[in-house]
């Protein structure tokens, strides 16, 4: 039996103290709500019959992982490659503080959101290419159906590609925290059965 569907879910919510910050690979725990959303995507997900359970190895995934794996007989298979975009020396920081102490390259992100790299960080374009070779093999290796819990960036770059969507219209994809995707094969790739779920 191959892979049947890929559940793509994104972790629950974390706190940013109310402001738009650069939230990438700082290891940030999940806020009381967070915990709230991950307990509903675990009885969403209770009868879906899982093969594999997988996730970053950031604290907010791997627990929103475990969260679901509670009506499972699974434990998470953690992949370090699925971790959310690096940003670098941007990271933690708001928006604000970006614009304030890194003059223009608020602006250079903005116009090149796939190729611009943040100090010390990572862009778009070579996230994915970190990214995108490992949920190939996740899914070639897999039976049945898998859960991916991931982040805003790493959900965008798959269901972009799922989409045959260019990377640079990723942000027109919405991903809530504590979110749930279907993806199912397909002749011509994956397609998406259902996009941005809530609960």
């Amino acid at each position: 039996m191959k892979t049947e569907k890929i559940y793509l879910t994104r972790h629950g919510e974390i706190s940013n103290n109310g402001e738009k910050r650069y939230i990438g690979q700082i290891d940030l725990t999940l806020n009381d709500n967070g915990w709230k959303q991950a307990a509903c995507l675990r009885d969403a997900l209770a009868r879906v019959p899982l093969g594999t359970v997988i996730c970053s190895d950031l604290i907010r995934s791997v627990a929103t992982a475990g969260i679901i794996c509670e009506k499972h007989a699974l434990k998470p298979v953690v992949r370090k490659e699925l971790r959310e975009i690096d940003m670098g020396l941007w990271d933690g920081l708001t928006f604000q503080e970006v614009r304030r102490s890194y003059s223009g390259e608020f602006e250079k992100r903005g116009a090149d959101i796939l190729n611009y790299k943040p100090p010390g960080g990572e862009s778009f374009a070579q996230c994915a290419g970190r990214v995108m070779p490992v949920l190939d093999a996740i899914v070639k290796a897999a039976r049945g159906n898998i859960l991916i819990v991931g982040h805003a960036g790493i959900n965008r770059i798959i269901i972009s590609r799922a989409l045959g969507l260019p990377l640079e219209y990723m942000f027109r994809i919405k991903q809530d925290y504590g979110c749930l995707n279907i993806l199912l094969p397909s002749e011509h790739g994956w397609q998406v059965e259902a996009l941005n779920l809530t609960f």
